[in-house]
């Protein structure tokens, strides 16, 4: 019997959830499987899985062959790795502490990686809140001062300038009267 390591698919339209199971690859993508190894949520950012890597582990040793995606997701969880190197200690290539020890920095070096996107990805978010905030504040002064341009009424200066014209003619005639 051929067995995969696979995704089924459930939840509902364009909200897709998948649970990470191990099946008889002849069985339909939804139907009977063998034993669950956990969950895939895509919807999220990132990716959320809960998976049960020692089961999953186990499956890999003893032959299921995983999927492309799900390959990627056990390989992402070091899973694959850890097959490597158990299969290097199997052959007396390296031994069980060189392997655990390779296994536990690629993983460390993997959780920080996290860490720094995480924090990436949420400053950039942030810093795009801020510029959505600054660009609305912005559209909101200059329509309100388009508000108060349109209900002020214009200034009539028309008038004041000859006024300013007939004072100046007639002081220069009193001058010469008070002389």
């Amino acid at each position: 019997m051929a067995v995969k390591i696979r995704l089924a698919r459930r939840g509902r339209k364009k909200l897709a959830l998948y649970d990470v199971v191990v099946s008889d690859s002849r069985s339909s993508r939804g139907g009977q499987f063998i034993e669950k190894l956990g969950t895939f949520n895509p919807n999220t950012n990132p990716a959320t899985v809960v998976l049960n890597s020692e089961r999953a582990f186990h499956w890999i040793m003893v032959g299921a062959q995983p999927t492309d995606t799900a390959r990627t997701i056990l390989s992402n969880k070091g899973l694959m790795l850890k097959r490597h190197l158990q299969l290097g200690v199997l052959k007396s290539a390296i031994t069980q502490e060189q392997a655990d020890a390779k296994l536990n920095e690629w993983l460390e070096s993997r959780r920080k990686a996290g860490e720094s996107a995480s924090v990436s990805a949420v400053n950039a978010k942030e810093e795009a809140r801020k510029a959505r905030l600054a660009a609305e504040v912005a559209k909101n002064k200059a329509k309100a001062e388009a508000i108060v341009k349109k209900n002020t009424p214009p200034v009539v200066e028309a008038p004041a300038a000859e006024t300013t014209e007939e004072t100046a003619s007639e002081a220069p005639a009193e001058n010469a009267s008070n002389e």
